[in-house]
């Protein structure tokens, strides 16, 4: 009778003698007779059930569920199912990575651009770029769709971002009025165009009171005083244009 020893038999699966050692543990290969000098001696049978072990475990069957697998049965099936709907989430996030990447690479743009931001992460500063992260974490899909679209919109017109972006802490009234009456216009298009930007907290995919909480923390830390103080009156003109347009539209 042919006998290997676990060296051997490893060899022959593409193994290693590690792996063997945990698969009798696991309980899913039983141990081998020994020989009278105590090595183990594997059989052909042997071999055979560890090239079976091997090929559920390329298809991705945990080896937790291996042995009920290999009884058959319902499990067999039911198994192969679950695995098939892991497998195409997995292929779906491997080919959306890879659509990102040559973006990434086509506009050399940091790889740590936020996801599907990276065709203008070029012209983020860190605090945008920050804060979309942010984004990410507390709006829905769509939100994000519609932010990502504000933000080529407000790179191709070339907005007063550069400015903002360099606005001191202690920036004097009149600059701050300034920006803030020239960004206005920009934000109240978005309104417009975007209503739900009026209560964007209703777009959270968490809950409220926390989104609201992350997003004041996050705009405090990201952006100083001035900046805070610029976006809050663009803000408050945006909203009075948008209330003299519908006094007007009566």
């Amino acid at each position: 009778m042919t006998a290997w020893s676990t060296r051997e038999v490893a060899e022959l699966a593409g193994t290693t003698v590690n792996t063997i050692r945990h698969y009798h543990r696991l309980g899913l290969l039983e141990e081998p007779e020994r020989r009278y000098n105590g090595y183990k001696q594997y059989g052909v049978r042997d071999l055979v059930r560890l090239l079976r072990i091997r090929r559920l475990a390329e298809l991705g069957v945990p080896l937790s569920r291996i042995a009920d697998v290999s009884q058959g049965g319902d499990a067999a099936p039911e198994t192969l199912r679950e695995l098939d709907v892991e497998l195409a989430a997995t292929i779906q996030r491997i080919q959306q990575a890879r659509a990102d990447i040559a973006v990434i690479l086509s506009k050399n743009a940091p790889a740590d651009a936020p996801a599907g931001f990276a065709a203008v992460a070029s012209h983020l500063s860190e605090p945008d770029s920050s804060i979309i992260h942010v984004y990410s974490r507390l709006y829905d899909e769509d939100a994000m769709d519609d932010l990502r679209h504000m933000v080529e919109v407000d790179v191709e017109a070339g907005e007063a971002s550069g400015e903002i972006d360099a606005l001191s802490p202690d920036a004097d009234e009149e600059t701050r009025s300034r920006l803030a009456a020239r960004l206005a216009p920009t934000i109240t298009q978005n309104l417009i165009d975007y209503p739900w930007l009026t209560d964007p907290l209703r777009r959270a995919s968490k809950n409220r009171y926390r989104a609201r909480q992350t997003f004041v923390a996050a705009a405090e830390e990201l952006y100083n005083p001035a900046q805070l103080d610029v976006f809050t009156r663009a803000g408050k003109i945006a909203l009075e244009n948008l209330r003299a347009a519908g006094s007007e539209s009566d």
